[in-house]
């Protein structure tokens, strides 16, 4: 594979394991070695219990942008359904990283787990409620950040009198919508300007089949232009043969695919989940590459099933950082200078 990659390249670092001035670092080096858009996750309670660390993304993105001059830095992804947030909070703290560093502020918003959003809730809604307040309130945020003049909001979950953000973004923020499933797929396209969605849960055939029609027939529902919505996909790989992965690999990260871990509030239950996941499974969790060029093919044909980017998780490593920077950025045309 020599051929150049006509989509973008994100990382994905996480927000576990490390204490927050580590991932500040590898943002810095990640930014030093070319890449141009990276992820922190947003978590209150971490996947796994033995992350050990569960660093606030909104405090760490200040301290990023600060130490940076160009690179684009977002959560991946922020909740907006009223437990830990509020919308109208994540609009302002949206409006004030953009109004300091015009252009660099990416948004991934998301549904939410529940070991993030129970510790703020009196109960876990089902996902059809969670669903329709994000919707609400990505209505409620474009509203603070567009309406030049103070206004009322009555929506079913989200009631604001004469509210009026005087802290504007200074781009036009677009928002990344987290989806999962089909429907959720369809929510993205028709209320926001972009879809992030896993391979874990979303193998090629189904972005290409499911996903991926879902979002643009949202898109297309609401009078949008398909052609300038991106379609991301966090894309999970090994160099491992099969045997080595499943002998070799920790079980506990396989919680994030375990049936009913998203509704689980303890990161303790998540990841013992995690540990009884069958070998089959867990090798449907993963692609199995054999070398570098299996995974450079491996993108290649997401772009061709219709992803414009793809994400790559690399933790606070920066040994995973410079590698990924060796092997797969190279391949990567358009970058941003």
């Amino acid at each position: 594979m020599t051929d150049r990659l006509p989509l973008k390249l994100y990382l994905d670092l996480g927000e576990n394991d490390k204490d927050p001035a580590e991932f500040r670092d590898c943002i810095v080096l990640g930014e030093q070695l070319g890449f141009d858009y990276l992820w922190l996750g947003d978590h209150f309670m971490p996947w796994f219990h033995s992350a050990n660390r569960s660093a606030y993304v909104w405090s760490l993105m200040g301290a990023c942008f600060e130490a940076t001059r160009k690179v684009r830095i977002g959560p991946y992804v922020t909740c907006p359904i009223g437990a830990r947030y509020h919308p109208a909070i994540v609009a302002q703290a949206s409006a004030t990283l953009d109004n300091m560093y015009p252009g660099r502020f990416l948004l991934g918003v998301g549904a939410g787990e529940a070991m993030n959003e129970t510790p703020f809730l009196e109960r876990w809604p089902p996902w059809q409620e969670r669903m329709d307040r994000l919707v609400e309130g990505v209505q409620l945020m474009r509203k603070l950040w567009n309406s030049p003049s103070y206004f009322d909001f009555d929506g079913k979950f989200f009631k604001m009198k004469q509210v009026y953000l005087y802290t504007k973004p200074k781009s036009d923020l677009h928002v990344y919508f987290s989806a999962v499933g089909e429907k959720a797929a369809y929510y993205a396209g028709k209320y926001a300007d972009h879809l992030v969605t896993l391979s874990l849960h979303n193998p090629l055939e189904r972005c290409r089949d499911v996903i991926f029609p879902s979002f643009e027939k949202g898109a297309r529902d609401s009078g949008k232009d398909v052609d300038r919505m991106e379609k991301v996909v966090s894309l999970f790989f090994s160099l491992q043969d099969k045997q080595t992965f499943l002998s070799t690999s920790d079980r506990g990260w396989a919680g994030i695919v375990a049936k009913g871990s998203w509704d689980e509030p303890d990161p303790k239950k998540i990841e013992a989940m995690g540990s009884k996941v069958s070998d089959d499974e867990f090798l449907k969790s993963t692609y199995l590459c054999s070398s570098w060029d299996d995974v450079l093919d491996l993108i290649a044909r997401f772009h061709e099933a219709g992803a414009t980017g793809i994400s790559l998780f690399s933790g606070a490593s920066k040994e995973i950082i410079r590698t990924y920077a060796e092997k797969i950025l190279p391949y990567f045309k358009d970058r941003e200078v």
